[in-house]
């Protein structure tokens, strides 16, 4: 009998393993990989700190700050992907003087952006020695221009122990300039102390940029977090397409499925459009972030309106005190029959009724929503308003709940197939569970 159970356990196994590969085979398939991607290369900039104060020993490990980066650098370097390219520019490295005007603008590039000389990288890397200021606001300018403005991913990782000793320009604002310009770019902060202003002022830097903030203690941490973040910059992302909203409905532009990118002053409105069709959902979310200090109390609003000015739907998000992110979202399901005040005129094919704009108006079946995207923060007197706060809005249409093609949430695999192919590799998967259960018991008895 115990045969006979390992036998029926054998084949079970060998069909889920079967089944399972059958299912690996058809998601690499469909999958594309990085590898088989064409684009420009992913560039990453590191920005080190060479102020006077890298020289004090206080890591973990016993080694001074500087040394434990030059540690860090060095791996980095050996082990940066053949496709990334890499650069390195310095802040107060050559400057030893007192002259704050001359301090403040000791950042250069120490090794371009490009594909990496190894030898030649860790060669410059080894005449670094401590000396001078800490303008930090000065160096991510510098980072932005070695990274030039070709597409692709671009990232700066900040290394530094210490605040800008500057203080113009201020680096916070201008991690929300280069934000808001456009250009994508990423940067992520390093911290080699735990002093609570150091952390205030990195994370500031990060969040304004959609990177990170990571607090390091010896050369290890540094290390293993460095090369983390250079080779997320190969992993392929969506970028998302810049916008600019209006401030009404008729002077919205029009956006397609995607993820959008703007900015609004504090308490602004902005309006959008989506032409969708009768049996069609409209699906959208907004998220807005509070790069910078904001008053306790605030939300957002999402809605959904007609041309005519009629609200369709609407979410609203709401928080208190510290928030990075706020969000809502909305679905709307356009019916089959438009004709709502039984006029027996539809308003699917352009209620507004200003044609000729050669942006589809007129077209048969055609509905434009207009989302209007609203906030309550505000702010003291002292934070800035320019550039506003980062907005990032996603639309989606699919076919409304009911109709064919129907699809859960972004990104998931549409039709039966993968559905009947999850659910008889879960009964495989049950069925060789019992068996090796039952099998364990007649093991058990017999012994």
């Amino acid at each position: 009998m115990i045969t006979r159970r390992w036998s029926a356990a054998l084949l079970c196994g060998l069909f889920a393993a079967f089944m399972a590969g059958t299912l690996t085979t058809g998601a690499v398939a469909d999958e594309t990989t990085p590898d088989s991607q064409e684009g420009p290369p992913p560039r990453v900039d590191l920005v080190l700190d060479v102020s006077g104060s890298m020289r004090e020993r206080d890591m973990s490990d016993g080694q001074s700050r500087m040394a434990a980066a030059q540690q860090a650098f060095n791996e980095v370097i050996d082990a940066v992907p053949d496709e990334v390219y890499l650069g390195i520019r310095t802040l107060g490295a050559t400057y030893p003087g007192d002259d704050v005007e001359v301090g403040c603008q000791d950042s250069e590039q120490l090794y371009p952006v490009g594909p990496v000389d190894r030898t030649e990288a860790k060669t410059a890397v080894a005449t670094l020695r401590p000396t001078g200021w800490t303008p930090i606001g000065l160096a991510l300018r510098g980072a932005n221009e070695d990274l030039g403005d070709e597409e692709g991913t671009r990232r700066v990782v900040l290394i530094t122990d210490g605040e800008d000793s500057c203080g113009d320009p201020d680096p916070c604002v201008v991690a929300r300039e280069l934000a808001a310009s456009g250009t994508n770019l990423v940067v992520d902060t390093l911290g080699l102390t735990l002093d609570d202003a150091v952390r205030e002022q990195l994370s500031c830097i990060a969040e304004a940029t959609g990177g990170t903030y990571t607090a390091v203690q010896d050369a290890g941490q540094l290390g293993d977090r460095l090369n983390q973040l250079v080779r997320r910059a190969d992993l392929p992302v969506e970028e998302p397409t810049d916008v600019a909203g209006a401030e009404e409905c008729q002077d919205a532009p029009q956006l397609g499925v995607g993820v959008y990118n703007d900015r609004a002053v504090f308490g602004e409105h902005r309006w959008y459009r989506v032409a969708v069709q009768p049996g069609q959902e409209l699906r959208a979310s907004v998220s807005v972030a509070a790069d910078r200090e904001v008053n306790p109390d605030y939300g957002v609003l999402l809605r959904a309106v007609d041309e005519r000015g009629r609200e369709l739907t609407r979410g609203t998000g709401a928080g208190s005190g510290r928030t990075d992110v706020v969000s809502t979202g909305l679905r709307y399901p356009v019916p089959q029959e438009e004709d709502e005040d039984g006029d027996g005129e539809s308003t699917a094919d352009g209620a507004s009724g200003d044609s000729g704009d050669g942006e589809g108006n007129g077209e048969a079946g055609v509905r434009y929503v207009c989302l209007d995207v609203g906030d309550s923060f505000s702010a003291p007197d002292a934070v800035q308003r320019e550039p506003g706060l980062p907005v990032e809005l996603t639309v989606d249409v699919v076919s409304a709940p009911g109709e064919p093609g129907d699809v859960a949430a972004f990104g998931l695999a549409r039709g039966w197939v993968p559905l009947v192919l999850l659910t008889g590799a879960g009964l495989v998967a049950g069925l060789a569970w019992g068996l090796l259960a039952r099998l364990g018991t007649a093991i058990g008895r017999a012994s």
